[in-house]
């Protein structure tokens, strides 16, 4: 499952309501599901699967309309229907109650399917996560504003754009074949669609309902973010981390937004007695 063999694709196709989701499930031992988020998809998690695979069944999985996984016509990449297609997996799977791993906006998904859709958890991490407000960076902002400009510039500008945009999300240089990776569900007419239609879809309306029900949390909950995130201030952890009932919190230095890509190591390292 690495990058250099070009080995990393999720093996199974799963229909759910809004489309068909990529998926994959690897170890043995009490569930774990990871919940990448945006603009990366279950790439993010190529190098931390293997570690928690020791202990774990870990079902990994790519968003709607993100990596492998593809919309049904008429629906949208929301946060929202992405919390009801992870209700849908855990059902599908038949875990419960599994621990729930989310990243970025993977973090609102996880927490409005626990606590909106009622997705059972025994534990809960939030990784850099997408939640309080305002946790939409000044790009995303720009091109929900101007989507028009952005669905129909040249396909060769639109990638010159957002190739330099993907590699600030790591601390560390982004090796070329890594950033390659990353980009190329991105790639062409349809990549640049459907990262223009994701950036449409997430909105922080589907995240006010969950910062209000913070405080109902009643699971271990972790909040692990990057020392350098540059898309969403450290200080958010510690807010975070405030809101919920006996929250940690724990910083991996060196480390950007993409957590899981600039320090897969510590990511489990700090995961997996937590998860125990």
């Amino acid at each position: 499952m690495s990058v250099e063999s070009g080995t990393w694709r999720l093996p199974d196709r799963v229909r759910v309501s809004g489309g068909e989701v990529a998926a994959g499930v690897f170890g043995d031992g009490p569930p774990v599901v990871l919940v990448h988020g945006s603009p990366a998809w279950s790439f993010l998690w190529r190098d931390v699967v293997p570690e928690l695979a020791r202990e774990h069944t870990v079902h990994v999985w790519d968003l709607l309309g993100y990596g492998g996984s593809r919309l049904a016509p008429g629906f949208e990449p929301s946060i929202e229907r992405q919390a009801r297609t992870l209700a849908e997996l855990v059902e599908h799977w038949g875990i419960d109650p599994p621990a729930l791993v989310g990243h970025d906006i993977g973090g609102a998904v996880v927490l409005r399917a626990h606590l909106i859709h009622r997705v059972p958890a025994r534990r809960i991490a939030l990784l850099d996560a997408a939640i309080l407000e305002p946790w939409l960076t000044p790009f995303t902002e720009h091109m929900r504003r101007h989507q028009d400009a952005y669905r129909t510039m040249p396909e060769h500008v639109f990638a010159d754009i957002v190739g330099p945009r993907m590699r600030t999300a790591t601390h560390r240089p982004m090796a070329d074949a890594v950033a390659r990776a990353y980009l190329a569900p991105w790639a062409g007419p349809e990549g640049q669609r459907r990262w223009v239609d994701q950036a449409a879809a997430v909105t922080a309306d589907d995240t006010r309902e969950v910062v209000a029900r913070l405080d109902r949390i009643a699971v271990p909950t972790l909040v692990l973010w990057g020392e350098r995130d540059g898309w969403l201030a450290p200080a958010t952890a510690d807010r975070l981390a405030a809101a919920i009932p006996g929250a940690g919190r724990t910083t991996i230095a060196d480390a950007g937004h993409f957590l899981p890509e600039d320090n897969p190591q510590d990511t489990a390292a700090m995961l997996l007695p937590f998860l125990r």
